[in-house]
């Protein structure tokens, strides 16, 4: 693929994105937010004007290849919350392992549920941590990552559309409890959504993000482990 290409898809979905963001703002929707609203308007234009997925993939990765920057700079406000995250960090750590082990457990009770297959139950093992760190779990652990990448952005997208709203609707009003809920749930786009709504919550957010990536990194492989034993 010529240069040309490359940066004029790159151009392109920087382009959606915008009209995302700005249409998003004018609705002020939650459901609708500026991810969601730019992933349907792309994938319109990819069929409207009948692009080869793989074409549009390669066409963006300058993009693609931003994604580790992206998720360094989540550290910003992690850096500026610094003293009021060491001061809570028992119950972080906490909420953080207990976050792990609950999304993961209810991956399996889901896929044990629907009778699902091994790859699927891989794919849903990481599905509440970042995509490049539920793909390198599911490769590490022999599954496939597509599969797993498809979890994670439901995750996020269910996350970061409902998460805030469920939340109060069950009374959260805790500023660091809706940053570490969203953050260990719906990993980074439950994240930047909890960076629109307060830049506290979005530098708790980020924590959790980062731990419960951590710690799945750890447990996944023994969960897995331990489900083939007993369901399989």
């Amino acid at each position: 693929m010529s240069d040309l290409s490359i940066y004029s898809y790159s151009l392109l979905t920087i382009l959606l994105f915008i009209i995302g963001l700005k249409t998003s703002k004018k609705l002020k929707s939650s459901i609708l937010n500026p991810f969601i609203l730019s992933l349907l308007i792309t994938v319109s234009v990819l069929v409207i004007f009948n692009i080869p997925f793989k074409q549009y993939y390669q066409g963006n990765l300058p993009i693609n290849q931003l994604l580790g920057v992206s998720v360094v700079a989540l550290a910003v406000p992690f850096y500026e919350h610094l003293p009021q995250l060491i001061k809570h960090w028992r119950k972080i750590a906490i909420l953080a392992l207990a976050s792990t082990l609950f999304t993961m457990i209810t991956g399996v009770l889901f896929a044990l549920a629907l009778g699902a297959s091994q790859d699927i139950l891989l794919a849903l093992l990481p599905k509440s941590v970042t995509t490049a760190i539920a793909v390198s779990i599911t490769k590490e652990m022999g599954g496939n990552p597509a599969l797993s990448a498809i979890a994670v952005s439901i995750a996020g997208i269910i996350g970061s559309a409902f998460g805030i709203a469920i939340l109060k609707w069950v009374k959260v009003t805790n500023t660091r409890a809706i940053g570490l809920s969203m953050g260990a749930v719906s990993h980074a786009l439950g994240t930047a959504r909890t960076m629109e709504y307060s830049i506290k919550a979005g530098s708790y957010a980020s924590v959790a993000l980062v731990l419960c990536g951590i710690l799945s990194s750890i447990f996944a492989p023994f969960v897995f482990q331990l489900v083939l034993k007993c369901f399989y």
